[in-house]
This record gives C-alpha cells, structure tokens and sequence, in this order.
C-alpha cells in the first residue's frame, strides 16, 4: 500500500512526540514541504497524494536528523528573521527571534547612514538594517571567512550586497573610520551555562559564536574599547545581551563615557538589548 503525505506525517508526528521533541507537528509538515518542494501552506492540499519513494526517503532522512536534535533550520539550511529568508550553515550562529528585539530597536530611533556590524556571522543583523534603510552601507565583521562568506550571500539574496562591505577582521582589528551605528550580537554565554544549553543549540551552533569560555562579558569589553574610536560623536551602539548582563554592560558603557543607556526587553520580559548613545 502506498504511503501519502496525511499518513507519513502522522507517524513522523507520533515518532517525534516520543522523543520529546515539542512542537513535533509543525516540524514535520515544515520537513514534509522541504523534502516535495513545496511551499508549508500548500502541504494540506497534498494530504491525500502518494509522493514518489525518493521524496518520502529525503522526508525520512530530514526526520532522523530532527531525532537527533538538529534544529528544523539546520536540516533546511535557512532561517525567517525579521520577514526574509536567510541563509544559515554550520558556520554561523542560527538567527534567533531575540535579535529581533535589536533590529526594532534601532529602526525605532530612525535611519543611519553607516554601520559597523561587528562579528557579523550570517549576516542577519546588517542586512536587515541595510533592507529597511535604502541609502545606508555597513561594514560587517567576522573572525571566520566562512561566516563571511555566508553573510556575503545573505546580503546578495536581498540585494544590499553592493552597500555591504565584508571584512575578516578580529573585532576592530581591521577596521578604519567612524560609524554612525554599531550592532553587535557577540557571544555572551557564561562557560558554566554553556554546559547547560538546549542540545539543539549547544550541538550545531558554533562554540566560538556561543561562549567566550568565561564570564560571557569579555566581547563586550572588546566592542567597548573600540567604541571610543570608531563611534561618531552622537552616533549608537546596539548589543543583544545574555538576560543577566544589562548592568554590566550599561556600566562598561557608561565608563566610555556613552549616555542615554536603554535596556530593552524581549517578548519574555528579559533584558536583551542595551543600547546608549556616544555624547555628542
């Protein structure tokens, strides 16, 4: 008898379930799509149709890899952030809602007309900005040429490729002039809470874009540093925090000398960004 797409998503369901994999359904009718080479909302016009054995095998294939904790984005290669798809590898960070909170922030305070992305990885953060400010450019940064490269993609899908400068750099190692925004997303993890990390995070995202192996402040002491340097008179700072390093991070920037310090929260009520302004 052949299997249709209802009855394939119905065991693949009831297996993912068993594993404590929540949100099982949605993941698979997600893969289900993937794996026919449909978009998800067309998935129940499909329902009651046998799809060819080698689609049911990729379908197959996608699910194991689901069992085995591996994000549906990961499986996917791509990432929706902020209305766009993104590109995502195992070299990047997996985009998460929480930078969203950022993205908002710095849209709430109206245009800039350069930026500097530092630690870009996938590129999200300063291609979305460069997406909704058309007369922007930005210099995006990464200590990895892959992420680069990844990020170099993300911008030419959405077409800010020819605004967005891509540089291998160590932080502000490499960096020249002055900006009127700088974002960040560095990683601020605690190496006793890296331990404790979802296996979907801590398994495929890279370690080097998670944890500084100490008390997850080391990165922000770095883009602090450089702030001085490289942020105009007036010009922002923006910084997707861990939810219990607000304080720390409004001092260190407060020491520099920065005001208007902001903590923004998240859908959750956590802190999860800290912005201030460089004195003008």
């Amino acid at each position: 008898m052949s299997t249709t797409v209802r009855s394939a998503l119905a065991a693949a369901t009831a297996c993912l379930g068993e594993a404590g994999v929540e949100a099982g359904a949605r993941d698979a009718r997600a893969l289900m799509a993937a794996a026919l080479g449909i978009s998800a909302d067309r998935i129940t016009l499909r329902l009651e149709e046998c799809p060819p054995r080698a689609h049911l095998r990729r379908f197959d294939t996608f699910i194991e890899q689901r069992l085995a904790h591996m994000p549906v984005s990961r499986i996917l290669a791509r990432r929706l952030f902020w209305g766009r798809e993104f590109i995502v590898s195992p070299h990047v960070l997996d985009p998460r809602p929480e930078t969203e909170v950022l993205i908002a922030a710095a849209l709430g305070e109206g245009p800039c007309r350069r930026i500097l992305d530092l630690g870009t990885g996938s590129g999200v953060i300063g291609v979305t900005l460069l997406a909704e400010w058309k007369d922007a450019v930005a210099v995006a940064t990464d200590i990895s040429a892959e992420a680069l490269e990844v990020a170099d993609a993300n911008a030419a899908r959405a077409g800010v490729g020819q605004r967005m400068e891509k540089l291998r750099s160590d932080w502000y190692e490499r960096v020249a002039g002055g900006f009127d925004l700088v974002v960040s997303n560095p990683p601020y993890v605690t190496l006793d809470e890296f331990g404790k990390l979802p296996a979907e995070v801590r398994l495929h995202d890279p370690v080097v874009s998670l944890t500084d192996g100490g008390d997850g402040l080391s990165a922000f002491r770095l883009i602090t540093a450089g702030l001085t340097h490289h942020l105009k008179p007036g010009g922002r700072v923006l910084v997707e925090i861990g939810p219990a390093q607000a304080a720390a991070v409004s001092d260190m920037f407060a020491g520099a000398g920065l005001d208007r310090i902001v903590v923004h929260q998240d859908l959750d009520g956590r802190d999860r960004v800290v912005g201030a302004r460089m004195t003008a």
